[in-house]
């Protein structure tokens, strides 16, 4: 009896510490919601990895009772705003205490997290098609949500964009992802668009079949691609003026303020304090001036080119030293030094003008050596004089380049540019924005596309180095090329094209995407390379030689002759000066000899 008892006693004492155990530990379906919750959270984390969590909306809530197990960097905004600006460069995840617990102000932050996946703790009254309605309206579409039946069932939401219903139930346990591409598939949704018209990157015309207006270019097919990836409509305006340029610029503004989705045309890095509105760099460039080709040296002045100061200066110099040495040479002294003989030593001079000249009788090895270095002298200054001459004649050099913009301002050309784009760039190089001497302002950018079109060798004009290809191509065919593109005269080197896209553009990382793939394939330097002949089929260029070029002359008239008659003449007006010296030497020495002879 007294085991018996003892035995109740103690089964009793057993069951009461029992349930003191069980009253200890923490409820039932909360253990089971935070092992579920930190399920989907590494099952997050294995479809695409976080390294930082901000948590909006204050405690209590089911997100914070499992941020220690997640063992990740964490931010908690009680108040539903940074406030500041995100600065971070990492990966986040956003989980939000309930549908209004995300109140972002900064517009900033919000930019840079738009695309950042969320996890939505939904409460009992929110549906969640109108959560994902809500975001979709932010153009936030990286949701997820789960609501208060997810620890029994496991079960949650994903927000999908283009279905017809906004958003599947999907299970802890299934294989299905969480976040999906959304714009993969845009299912006919409409991209607003606008092309500059600016030969070679954005052309419009009109199908025949279709009658619509369609765009191609380097840029424009870039754009048409990227619709055709993603599966949507291109939506183009049907009252374009084809031909006629739209300046970048108001393209650029049209996309600031949200009027379109990607524009085709291509904005700089240098003008842009703020990079929202810009894509990955698409193209490298530069800005350089293209300037006329210099005239060609009149035939006239062919000969002065040739006898250089410097180089007519070393054959002085030559003939000075030779004739001192023939002197010398000779007897092996200097008694025969004289002004005279130095600076009218007939043999020197003919030797060095290529021509025969008497010698002593047995001259000394000396003089051989000496006479041997002026018939090499000779040679080399006649064959290269000679050759200048003919080939000269034949095709006339240059005139000199403009090689820097001190020599622009000197020169009679002056810059031909729009207004707005000489306020933006050409102040910073000293240049004035008005009708002086500096530049040639247009007002309108049409009249400026087609005065440089046209090629109006007037100005100098300034373009990138992708619109200089095509004016190069263009210039095969004349019959002289009448602009270079100087890389001397630059504005801007090395500056990155960008493609303006709407601010927060939802797929902007799948548009920069296929961009960076049509590089790497080579597609933009394909395109590129049929830039020239998609304009001539398109007739944005005329077939037609600018160069105006001149008949070709049949002979040489005696004005071309003009500096060469001029040297000839400069040459016997010298020689009879020296004869009349001689002459007066002459008779000065047959007086000095006559008188004392005639005295005794």
């Amino acid at each position: 009896m007294h085991l018996v008892a003892i035995a109740i006693i103690l089964g009793c004492q057993c069951l009461r510490l029992h349930c003191i155990h069980l009253s200890e530990l923490p409820h039932q379906p909360e253990l089971h919601l935070q092992q579920q919750l930190l399920l989907l959270l590494e099952r997050i984390r294995l479809e695409r990895q976080f390294d930082t969590v901000l948590v909006y909306g204050r405690a209590p809530c089911v997100f914070h009772t499992v941020l220690q197990q997640l063992e990740v960097p964490t931010v908690l905004l009680t108040s539903g705003s940074s406030h500041n600006d995100w600065d971070f460069n990492s990966e986040p995840l956003l989980l939000s205490c309930g549908a209004t617990a995300e109140q972002e102000k900064n517009s900033r932050t919000l930019l840079k997290l738009q695309h950042a996946r969320r996890l939505i703790y939904l409460e009992a009254d929110v549906q969640p098609q109108w959560l994902c309605e809500d975001y979709f309206q932010r153009e936030q579409h990286n949701v997820a949500m789960l609501d208060d039946q997810f620890a029994t069932s496991g079960n949650f939401y994903s927000c999908r964009c283009f279905q017809q219903e906004n958003h599947v139930q999907l299970m802890l346990q299934d294989s299905n992802s969480i976040y999906v591409r959304q714009f993969g598939n845009m299912k006919g949704a409409i991209i607003r668009s606008e092309a500059d018209q600016l030969s070679p990157r954005a052309m419009i015309y009109r199908d025949a079949k279709s009658g619509k207006i369609r765009m191609i270019g380097y840029v424009a097919n870039l754009v048409n691609t990227f619709v055709q990836r993603v599966n949507a409509t291109l939506h183009l305006r049907e009252d374009y003026v084809i031909g006629k340029t739209t300046y970048y610029g108001d393209i650029v503004n049209w996309t600031r303020q949200n009027k379109l989705d990607v524009a085709a045309t291509l904005g700089t890095t240098m003008l842009e304090k703020n990079f929202d509105i810009l894509s990955y760099p698409y193209v490298l460039s530069s800005y350089c001036a293209m300037i006329p080709v210099p005239d060609s040296v009149p035939h006239r002045e062919i000969y002065a080119v040739i006898v250089h100061p410097l180089a007519l200066g070393l054959l002085v110099l030559f003939f000075l030293i030779f004739s001192l040495l023939l002197i010398y040479s000779e007897k092996l002294s200097w008694r025969n030094l004289s002004l005279a003989n130095v600076l009218l030593n007939d043999r020197c001079l003919r030797g060095l003008l290529g021509q025969s000249f008497p010698l002593p009788e047995n001259p000394s090895r000396y003089l051989k050596a000496i006479v041997f270095l002026i018939c090499f002298t000779s040679i080399m200054t006649t064959t290269m004089y000679e050759s200048y001459l003919q080939a000269y004649f034949t095709q006339p050099p240059l005139e000199p380049i403009l090689r820097s913009l001190q020599e622009v301002r000197e020169s009679p050309y002056r810059i031909a540019t729009h207004r707005r784009e000489a306020n933006a760039l050409l102040k910073s190089r000293n240049l004035t924005t008005d009708n002086g001497t500096n530049l040639h302002i247009v007002e309108t950018w049409h009249e400026f596309v087609q005065l440089r079109d046209n090629f109006n060798t007037s100005f100098v004009y300034l373009v990138t180095e992708a619109r200089w290809r095509t004016f190069a191509e263009q210039q095969r065919f004349f019959k002289h090329p009448i602009y270079f593109y100087s890389d001397d005269i630059c504005i801007y080197r090395n500056t990155y094209l960008c493609v303006p896209l709407r601010r927060h553009l939802p797929y902007r990382e799948l548009f920069e995407e296929h961009m960076q793939l049509m590089q790497e394939f080579g597609m933009l330097q394909f395109w590129m390379s049929r830039s020239y002949f998609d304009m001539v089929q398109l007739r944005q260029t005329a077939l037609k030689d600018y160069s105006n070029p001149k008949p070709v002359k049949e002979g040489l008239y005696l004005r071309d002759l003009t500096w060469i008659l001029c040297f000839c003449l400069a040459g016997h007006l010298f020689a009879c000066l020296c004869f009349a010296i001689e002459l007066y030497r002459g008779r000065e020495r047959e007086r000095r000899v006559i008188l004392p002879h005639r005295m005794t």
